[in-house]
């Protein structure tokens, strides 16, 4: 495992591959800080989806598959194939927006303690405007429990989960992201605030695309018995983590 290494992990399906060649494009324009470099883990969820068709040969680039489990799954295949100090969240519709790895590795190389950062996010819209909304914290520090605080009272989280970048230690101590067809990725989000002190990033980091295809447009995505389940097991397991934190996790 290389220090200076930032893992980008990224699940795509067959339905979801048309937009990965605007995430590449977004990846490679990024600069980072000395000694660092980055690699990104594309993960097949199912057959028949040919990413390589959509990027160009790079080393750094590492495409696998493994069987239809959804994006979640997916991602923590993906995780077991590795090898950075850092995990960053990268879907396969959304793009990067300019220094957004910079000052995530910025954070966690000037603040030790801080176990994972989130940024703010512009909205991708279908004519590509980009929309920013309101909500966001504070630039800084997001102390523990914060995130668990907001999500009991509005069941959302307070910072949005696909812009997560986190230590690898915290990231392997939870086991990945959680197996649901959906939201996995705030379960991750609301483990790594039960074990870490977290840190919000105001300027955007990740350009949200809006489209027909994304799964938040699944009825079942925000109400109904699935939706009610996920929130349930992503809620005990929050709970179950604080409950078992008594003190500082060293990273």
């Amino acid at each position: 495992m290389t220090r200076h290494l930032i893992s980008l992990i990224t699940p795509v399906h067959r339905d979801g591959v048309a937009h990965l060649a605007d995430t590449h494009r977004s990846l490679i324009s990024q600069d980072l800080p000395a000694g660092w470099e980055w690699e990104w883990l594309v993960q097949e969820d199912g057959d028949d989806v040919h990413a390589a068709e959509h990027i160009p040969p790079d080393p750094r680039i590492r495409i696998a598959q493994s069987r239809r489990g959804g994006p979640h799954v997916a991602r923590t295949v993906a995780l077991g194939r590795s090898m950075g100090s850092l995990i960053k969240t990268l879907d396969a519709d959304d793009r990067l927006s300019a220094g957004a790895l910079a000052r995530d590795i910025a954070v966690m190389e000037q603040h030790p303690h801080i176990g994972w950062t989130t940024s703010a996010v512009l909205d991708l819209m279908p004519d590509g405007e980009l929309l920013a909304f309101d909500g966001d914290p504070a630039d800084g520090p997001i102390e523990r429990g914060s995130v668990l605080a907001h999500w009991t009272t509005h069941r959302r989280p307070q910072v949005h989960p696909a812009t997560m970048c986190a230590r690898r230690t915290l990231v392997m101590a939870l086991g990945g992201w959680m197996a649901l067809p959906a939201s996995g990725d705030t379960g991750l989000l609301l483990g790594l605030d039960a074990l870490a002190v977290g840190w919000f990033i105001s300027e955007p980091g990740l350009h949200y695309r809006q489209h027909a295809g994304q799964i938040t447009t699944d009825a079942r995505h925000s109400h109904g018995p699935e939706w009610e389940a996920r929130m349930a097991v992503i809620g005990e397991h929050a709970r179950a983590l604080h409950a078992l934190v008594t003190g500082p996790v060293p990273l």
